[in-house]
């Protein structure tokens, strides 16, 4: 990590990455609000649709361990340049594709070539600012890390419905040009060594691009096939275990991996990784499964979706600066310990949902969760990258994020598959209590019947229709409780993990 303050072209292209980074992480996300849209536009499928997303989740995944070969290589500034401007031109592309199967390839384009550019900025953080700048710079990439993919879907909602979901895309264009142009004239911080390519692992990289892509493909579309009831999810399950077991057999032997691992043998890298798993969980999970909650039993539209979600991002944006200086003076295990226990009682306060939750009922949850979004993302970064050395905080950035995302990814099909379960057990918990030889049942149809009288042409069918449909709904929320009630759990448990980390002083003289 350098010890001297950047000048001001340094700082002025710190700004420039950020908002490349910001870039790269709202994209994933942007789409979200929008699919119905962009679905119509390319005459897609419902399911075909969902393509759009999982195509940009598999690439960047697949690049983003690559960007620490890319900067040895190419020198940080042109893997990170490079990054942008591929990003930027498949943007313009996606938003001129008339047809899905040339969406998807863009995206995927889109989400490879911009995916270097997330940990790229880490590292260009550790490597230009000194120790004592550090709080109120991961204050400001914790912020942009978990504030793009919060505000993505009310982003994405409101360029809709005021243009088109063509300008999802088009929107990249001149801040992409921007930051290229600005990071090239500012950031010239080293130099690659093009000898390296002769040495590049090209079996070690098809290993891990197939490793990674078939599991981000397995996580992703698992939950909406049934898992293993599957045989396409069957057979990606063995390549992923074959595969994964080669790779890493490959990149543990040979003198120049693709990936090093070694930063594993940091006992606080390791567990520092393993805890931002967890907080992909968090950070991914949560944005997916609220609107979920708004869309299947609210029935609101994605612009009400988008208003009530603002509220984390408001309250994250508003906290980093505060966080970011507490960090130079509190021990990042004490302000990660507080981040994760209130991002496990802001999500257990929604676990006792009823049909009719509204903004009122998340607003404090969602401002817990986003203080301790924001307080688990700064002193985790810190402590996993910040007690490396410098020649390993570029590659090391690539596995920390690669495993956020992942976490992100399992965090969905967890969610998803345990929303199917516990609809269906409380669905079947339910049933047997609608007897029509209860009064209570009897009076409720009745109810309902004579409010359909003249209305529709069968109003006993349509009572019996409505009742089912309201019962459907109450499993659907008690589902969702469940899902908030053990996420938050998982927070909470995961405390006592930071008991097993070195104190960050003690590191950090012993690792430099």
């Amino acid at each position: 990590m350098s010890e001297q303050v950047p000048d001001w072209k340094q700082r002025i292209g710190f700004v420039a990455v950020v908002f490349g980074m910001f870039m790269a992480i709202l994209d994933i996300q942007i789409v979200a609000s929008s699919l119905n849209e962009i679905q119509a536009g390319v005459s897609a499928t419902q399911d075909q649709i969902s393509w759009v997303q999982t195509a940009y989740l598999i690439a960047e995944v697949i690049m983003i361990p690559l960007s620490g070969m890319l900067t040895r290589i190419l020198s940080t500034r042109v893997a990170f340049v490079t990054s942008c401007v591929g990003f930027t031109l498949a943007s313009i592309g996606c938003a001129l594709a008339s047809s899905l199967p040339m969406l998807v390839t863009l995206r995927a384009l889109q989400g490879f070539l911009g995916g270097a550019m997330i940990p790229i900025a880490y590292a260009i953080s550790f490597s230009v600012f000194p120790s004592p700048m550090m709080g109120i710079v991961q204050a400001v990439m914790g912020l942009v890390a978990t504030m793009a993919p919060s505000i993505g879907p009310t982003v994405g909602g409101l360029i809709t419905q005021t243009m088109s979901y063509h300008w999802l895309f088009f929107v990249n264009v001149i801040p992409g040009i921007l930051v290229s142009v600005v990071v090239w004239n500012t950031l010239d911080i080293d130099t690659g060594d093009r000898r390296l390519i002769r040495k590049l692992d090209v079996v070690g990289l098809l290993l891990m691009a197939v490793f990674l892509g078939c599991l981000e493909y397995v996580l992703e579309e698992g939950p909406g096939d049934d898992w293993f009831d599957s045989s396409l999810i069957c057979g990606l399950s063995a390549v992923v275990v074959i595969s994964g077991a080669a790779f890493f057999a490959r990149v543990l032997k040979i003198d120049t991996p693709i990936v090093d691992l070694r930063a594993f043998r940091n006992r606080n890298f390791a567990i520092g990784a393993g805890l931002g798993f967890c907080v992909g969980i968090a950070l991914y999970g949560l944005t997916y499964l609220m609107p979920q909650f708004f869309g299947a039993v609210r029935q609101y539209n994605a612009l009400q979706i988008g208003e009530i979600m603002f509220v984390t991002g408001a309250a994250m944006f508003c906290f980093a600066p505060l966080a970011g200086r507490a960090s130079d003076h509190v021990d990042p295990r004490i302000l990660l310990a507080i981040g994760l226990s209130c991002v496990g009682v802001g999500t257990m306060m929604n676990s006792s949902l009823d049909s009719q939750a509204g903004y009122d009922y998340f607003f404090w949850p969602q401002v817990i969760r986003g203080i301790g979004l924001v307080l688990c993302i700064i002193p985790i970064t810190r402590i996993a990258l910040g007690t490396l050395p410098k020649s390993e905080v570029g590659n090391a950035s690539g596995l920390f994020n690669v495993l956020r995302n992942l976490g992100g990814a399992f965090g969905l099909a967890m969610l998803d598959t345990t929303r199917d379960q516990q609809f269906d057990f409380h669905w079947n918990e339910l049933i047997p209590h609608i007897d029509t030889g209860r009064a209570v049942v009897v009076e409720r149809l009745q109810s309902l019947q004579h409010t359909l009288t003249g209305a529709s042409p069968d109003p006993q069918a349509g009572a019996i229709a409505m009742l089912s449909q309201q019962i459907s709904t109450q499993a659907e929320t008690m589902a969702f409780n469940d899902i908030f009630l053990w996420m938050g759990v998982i927070y909470v448990v995961a405390v006592p993990l930071l008991l097993f980390m070195s104190p960050p002083q003690a590191a950090v003289s012993g690792g430099h």
